[in-house]
């Protein structure tokens, strides 16, 4: 082997370390954020404060991954020059991560509600399904994030269906809230509170849906072309500090 062909394969095995260490952040980012969003429907649950404390300060560092894994792809952007598929690799990663810190921020939502909700009237109702669609996301996002590593778009564009599902959840769980809002103004504290839950759960399935049609851009080339299937019929949009 040439001197040249020695020095090519170093630097193509030295790119490879260096997009699987990027991955590897991503991996553990998502790992936090899916256990920060099941600890914050845990502290819901169970009205457990402490937890969801915990839960809001544990995303920071969700932050920080962000931080390094954007930082870390720019400079194999810029290091390396990549194309083709490469390129699409690091530029999917880079968006993948900020799909993952816009969720960490709505599970870090959830947690401060829960806070709030514990000292409420109890809905054990809503509380339930909330905890289903909040197990539905769950699934997504982990799917969502498997289908990355896996380059499996066929898995991805399942991921992509579900999200009409998770719609649907939230729109009852708005009619049941308008209805025990209506009922008792007693539940109007809580109820309000308990939306903003699944509005934010709402949310997390939509950025696990992002994360799935980067798998697709990946692998093929484009985004996928069509709207995505949407059931969700409220006009109310969430918008918190983050």
């Amino acid at each position: 082997m040439t001197d040249q062909a020695m020095k090519e394969k170093h630097i193509v095995r030295s790119f490879d370390t260096e997009l699987e260490a990027v991955q590897a952040h991503l991996m553990r980012m998502g790992g936090l954020v899916e256990t920060g969003l099941s600890d914050a429907i845990t502290a819901l649950r169970e009205r457990d404060v402490h937890l969801a404390e915990r839960t809001v300060k544990a995303d920071r560092t969700i932050d920080e991954l962000e931080e390094l894994v954007k930082t870390e792809a720019a400079n194999i952007i810029a290091r390396r020059a990549p194309t083709a598929v490469d390129l699409r690799v690091v530029l999917a990663t880079f968006t993948i991560a900020n799909q993952l810190e816009r969720s960490g921020d709505h599970a870090k939502n959830i947690a401060k509600r829960s806070i709030t909700i514990a000292q409420s009237a109890s809905l054990d109702e809503v509380t339930a399904a909330i905890a289903h669609q909040a197990k539905m996301v769950q699934s997504m996002l982990a799917g969502a994030l498997d289908a990355f590593m896996k380059r499996d778009p066929d898995a991805a564009q399942s991921i992509r269906e579900r999200d009409a599902e998770v719609d649907a959840t939230y729109n009852t769980v708005f009619r049941t809230l308008l209805t025990h809002m209506m009922e008792d103004p007693a539940n109007i504290t809580p109820g309000m509170h308990l939306h903003f839950v699944a509005k934010n759960l709402e949310r997390i399935g939509d950025h696990a849906t992002g994360i799935a049609e980067q798998t697709i851009y990946l692998v093929s080339g484009e985004l996928p072309d069509d709207d995505r299937p949407r059931r969700d019929q409220t006009p109310t949009e969430t918008t918190e500090a983050r």
